[in-house]
């Protein structure tokens, strides 16, 4: 008996230290389009993905995962935020290519990951 408690504390233990598997969905419902068809908007957003400005709290999070997300294709999202992120990209391809260009030398120096979304994007309108 005593076997089994140890086993299934160790269990619980194990999935308790185990990263999360996806991204919050917290920000899930921000309207992506009202923001990238208004630089006022955008603008504070890109600034602090670029640390040139202060970040709101979904900037923060975007800024906490932007990195791994890049190099993983977004592995850890979800369907919402898969959508979401090839609209911001193929909007910042296609419109904002400076922001493009900075954002990339920021978290892809090497074009490693960013190379297979402009590819991809270019195409694609926002």
């Amino acid at each position: 008996m005593k076997t089994i408690i140890v086993c299934i504390l160790a269990l619980v233990a194990i999935v308790a230290a185990r990263p999360d598997t996806t991204y919050t969905d917290r920000y899930d419902n921000i309207n992506i389009d009202e923001i990238l068809n208004n630089k006022r908007l955008l603008t504070p957003y890109i600034k602090c993905m670029l640390d040139q400005g202060k970040c709101s709290a979904e900037g923060k999070e975007l800024k906490s995962h932007i990195k791994e997300a890049l190099e993983t294709y977004c592995e850890k999202c979800n369907d919402t935020q898969k959508t979401k992120t090839r609209q911001v990209i193929s909007h910042l391809v296609n419109n904002e290519n400076e922001y493009w260009n900075q954002l990339t030398e920021k978290y892809d120096p090497d074009h490693k990951y960013t190379k297979k979304y402009e590819d991809e994007l270019r195409k694609i309108k926002a």
